[in-house]
């Protein structure tokens, strides 16, 4: 059990203020014991931090992570700001030239974050085999991970040593899509145990650092029994489990052909895993109905601009039938159902699909929502899972493939308004783990980073803005101020951050995280003693 740890001359973020505004707060066996006003004298416990006015508020969340693809892509070559094909192959040279002869250049290439929805090019597994050759090395496999997960874009050499060996064939430009590019990402991320484990440790010590208590990780593997399974060996009784999760907490996932396995062992959702700690608990079981929109792969109610036929509207992976099947079968063995539905099409069939199995769970984006379904939202109890930092990089391909119906896009204001409950995340890698990018996002519809830059552009359809208060009690599980009986998962503060601007000014990095605080413990601080003697 954690000693108690009292957080003196604090501001409290949404509370009404004190004669001067300060408090004291006491956590104490795992919750906040205490609130009340600074006091000179009194019984005070061995652990104090004195915050020094900083403010406090609840510890945030990210809802949606893929941490395994999030902790690898930190190493990869980044190709996001890639305008072209032909850009991306170019970074590709520059990477392999650099690396040729060492011993990073002895395996694949491995780049992310490519968007080709608006580029003028198209790939191709030439441009990619063209770029190793220039760089001296033409054997070496390249494979490209697009910037939504749902594509793969492969060499010649990666389409024999990476897709040929799982039965994947890329199409004539190098392609994969869907499941198929899962497949190869899954393979892609097949490294030892103790480099994924060091890998994901480091991300999430990176992530407390923005004041993240808690991730749901969603992440894909071909591990026997999944995700679950994977922090299950993390949690054991050897306390690895507290150091690959840097003391933060862990909802681990479950994908459909896990689902038998893990309940076969069981675990339940909502449940501490192996080992007991009571920070890793299984999760949510994630199902994808249906692709993305860059990859115009999301199921719509309308044909995407220009295509007819087969696929003109999307892909809606799961039929309904057997989209029901598998939420009944999850909700017998104690599994919330959490939903991807990006198209409008999709989040109709998710919502069909979670009425009928008596409403409750999550649907996973949302990002294309049809007006009829909006109210839908709160009258079945489902969450919508978000994640507002997409907005940033789709507003430009969602004006040309969801032409006439962008101000359905990301209508966070529509379901705050209709009753719904919001629970905002990142999707790491798609977008970068950091709550306070999503907030900036959420409230201000547009790039708070292109402010630093010297670049700004005008708010992307304001009318779905939401406030900073509803922002930050969306990534904090519905917390909006520090109160007696929460779990003690808090966050300090250099500014005040329901003020305009200070969640932008975090996401830039103009205002900073003091401490994090989870379960009672302090796993990041920064400018204030992390933990100090007793005042006297």
């Amino acid at each position: 059990m954690t000693a108690a740890l009292l957080l003196r001359r604090c501001r409290l973020a949404g509370a009404p203020a004190g004669p001067d505004g300060l408090v004291d707060v006491l956590l104490d066996r795992g919750r906040v014991t205490s609130v009340r006003p600074t006091t000179r004298g009194g019984a005070v416990p061995e652990r104090v931090v004195d915050l020094d006015g900083r403010w406090l508020l609840p510890g945030l969340w990210d809802e949606h992570v893929h941490l395994g693809q999030w902790a690898l892509v930190r190493r990869r070559l980044d190709v996001s700001a890639a305008t072209s094909a032909a850009d991306a192959a170019a970074a590709v040279l520059r990477r392999a030239a650099a690396e040729r002869g060492t011993s990073s250049g002895a395996g694949v290439l491995v780049g992310y974050g490519f968007r080709d929805g608006l580029w003028t090019d198209a790939p191709s597994a030439a441009l990619l085999d063209s770029a190793v050759a220039r760089a001296g090395d033409p054997r070496r496999p390249v494979v490209l991970v697009s910037g939504d997960l749902h594509c793969s874009w492969l060499s010649a050499a990666a389409a024999q040593q990476v897709a040929a060996p799982l039965g994947v064939v890329p199409d004539e430009h190098g392609l994969v899509r869907e499941e198929a590019a899962f497949a190869v990402q899954r393979a892609l991320g097949r490294v030892g145990e103790a480099e994924l484990d060091a890998a994901v440790a480091d991300a999430l010590a990176e992530a407390a650092t923005r004041g993240v208590v808690g991730v749901v990780d969603l992440e894909m593997t071909d591990a026997p029994g999944g995700t679950v399974a994977v922090w299950a060996r993390r949690a054991g009784a050897d306390g690895a489990g507290r150091a690959a999760s840097a003391g933060l907490r862990v909802e681990a996932g479950t994908y459909p052909q896990h689902l038998d396995e893990v309940v076969a062992s069981g675990v339940r959702g909502g449940t501490p895993l192996a080992g007991g700690d009571p920070l890793v608990l299984a999760g949510p079981l994630k199902v994808i109905t249906d692709g993305s929109l860059n990859t115009r792969t999301a199921c719509c109610l309308e044909p995407y601009p220009g295509r007819t036929g087969p696929g003109s509207r999307g892909e809606l992976t799961w039929p309904p039938e057997a989209l029901l099947e598998l939420l009944r079968r999850g909700r017998a063995g104690g599994m919330l159902p959490a939903v991807h539905a990006i198209g409008d099409a999709a989040v109709r069939a998710a919502l069909d699909a979670l009425e009928a199995v008596g409403g409750g769970g999550r649907v996973e984006h949302a990002q294309l929502v049809a007006d009829d379904d909006v109210p839908r939202f709160a009258a079945l109890g489902v969450v919508a899972s978000v994640q507002p930092a997409h907005l940033l990089d789709d507003r430009d391909v969602a004006e040309v493939h969801w032409r006439g119906r962008t101000g359905r896009a990301f209508p966070l204001r529509a379901l705050l308004d209709a009753g719904a409950r919001l629970a905002m995340g990142s999707d790491a890698p798609v977008a970068a783990l950091d709550p306070w990018l999503a907030v900036a996002a959420a409230v201000d519809r547009t790039d708070p980073r292109a402010l630093a830059g010297g670049h700004p552009r005008g708010a992307w359809h304001p009318e779905q803005s939401i406030t900073t208060a509803e922002a930050l009690a969306a990534s904090a599980r519905g917390r909006s101020v520090v109160a007696v009986g929460d779990t003690a998962d808090v966050v300090a503060l250099d500014a005040d951050p329901l003020a305009d601007g200070t969640a932008a000014a975090v996401a830039r990095g103009a205002a900073r995280v003091a401490m994090t605080v989870v379960d009672g413990r302090v796993v990041h601080a920064d400018g204030v003693s992390s933990v100090v003697s007793a005042a006297r």
